[in-house]
């Protein structure tokens, strides 16, 4: 269990660093797509698996409704990634991505938020 926990946070430091690299060079006030475009490049660079844009079906009462709710990144099947680029990160955007890891079952989320002046002020964590 220890040694799956320091492998979660391992990929997950890397998933930052990738986020940290794209906001030194870029900075902030960009659109999100250019983000999330220059972020999954620098996954690629650090070797990472991710699908982009990862549609999430919701079941609801024997219905399936397939459209809609995009996850924005998943890395490694492993981690959900939330791209913002907003004045400031709301209560709302933590419960989308909180909402994104049940329904999808995946456990670590991290949220990133390429509107702060200083990146690491704009990153949210969660595991469930």
């Amino acid at each position: 269990m220890r040694n799956l926990i320091f492998k979660e946070k391992e990929l997950t430091g890397k998933i930052i660093s990738c986020a940290i690299e794209v906001h030194r060079i870029l900075g902030p006030g960009l659109l999100e797509s250019i983000y999330e475009k220059c972020f999954c490049h620098e996954l690629r660079l650090a070797a990472l698996t991710f699908n982009r844009q990862v549609a999430l079906p919701i079941k609801y009462k024997g219905l399936t409704f397939n459209d809609g709710y995009r996850i924005d990144v998943v890395v490694e099947n492993k981690v959900v990634v939330e791209l913002k680029a907003v004045d400031k990160l709301l209560p709302i955007h933590e419960a989308q991505l909180l909402t994104y890891m049940k329904i999808s079952g995946i456990s670590i989320g991290l949220l990133f938020n390429f509107n702060e002046p200083v990146l690491k002020n704009g990153i949210i964590r969660r595991v469930l």
